[in-house]
């Protein structure tokens, strides 16, 4: 008798989803709706959304990421539209035997629109594999907020992140020109480097704005940078402000986001999902 040995292949996630505004002479409207698999997205206002600005929310039903999984998000908006686009809770990048999981969000601002890109945090667990590439292209007079958060394990239930692989891309564009780039390379190495690396942070976001008056919301901002056990830093130039932080828990860290945002969107309420 002869033993016979069937591996079958693994399970994996695929999930689109994109989003497509304009505004004109009848209002706003949802000129374009496309979801994929595991990923879905809702407008739980409507297109109108609150006080005209509509809440764009994705989410992932497949409860998370694993090695092979695949994640596209978009957001087109025609011109002079408004919008805030966030996650409906956090994503987790959970252990990978293989490869990595991608994701991809790409989001298009017309002429003299305005996008918020709000994710909530990106979890990411021992021995997780994640490739992640955010591209905003800013129109004429177009102009965006941008926030990203990376959390290493949940604190409050002890895990702990020795080994990882995350190539994360960031870039927002105007005119054929790139107006912010920022790649980032976690693994192993770098997690066991000292001062000059996360010097035992486990918790990090970066803040980027870029549009008219950006600049003038620096000193409004510092001013808040006063969360216990939160590290953070803030700058503007032509046009963009920056924002780093760093702290040993996302709590902590949440909480000064929320303060900044919250400066940076001229006292707007938090996406609903952000409250829960």
């Amino acid at each position: 008798m002869f033993a016979v040995s069937i591996t079958e292949p693994m399970q994996r996630s695929r999930g689109e989803a994109s989003v497509a505004l304009s505004c004109g002479g009848a209002g706003l409207r949802l000129t374009g709706l496309r979801q994929q698999g595991s990923a879905k997205c809702i407008l739980p206002h409507g297109p109108r959304g609150v006080a005209g600005v509509p809440e764009i929310v994705f989410l992932n039903t497949s409860g998370g990421l694993t090695g092979g999984d695949s994640l596209s998000y978009a957001v087109r908006l025609g011109p002079q539209t408004r919008a805030v686009a966030t996650t409906q809770t956090a994503e987790r990048a959970y252990r990978s035997s293989g490869d990595a999981a991608r994701v991809r969000v790409t989001m298009e601002v017309g002429e003299g629109a305005w996008l918020d890109w709000l994710p909530q945090e990106t979890i990411l667990f021992d021995s997780s594999r994640l490739d992640r590439r955010t591209v905003i292209t800013l129109a004429p007079g177009a102009g965006c907020l941008l926030v990203e958060t990376v959390v290493l394990g949940r604190a409050a239930m002890g895990e702990t992140v020795a080994q990882l692989a995350l190539r994360d891309w960031r870039e927002i564009r105007q005119g054929g020109r790139p107006l912010m780039v920022e790649p980032l390379v976690l693994n192993d190495a770098a997690l066991r480097t000292g001062v000059a690396g996360l010097a035992g942070q486990r918790a990090f976001a970066s803040v980027a704005m870029v549009g008219q008056g950006a600049p003038d919301l620096l000193q409004a901002v510092r001013a808040v940078l006063d969360e216990p056990g939160v590290i953070a830093a803030a700058s503007a130039f032509d046009g963009r402000l920056m924002l780093r932080m760093a702290a040993r828990d996302g709590w902590p860290l949440r909480r000064q986001i929320a303060r900044c945002l919250t400066v940076l969107r001229r006292g707007q309420p938090l996406p609903r999902v952000w409250q829960n």
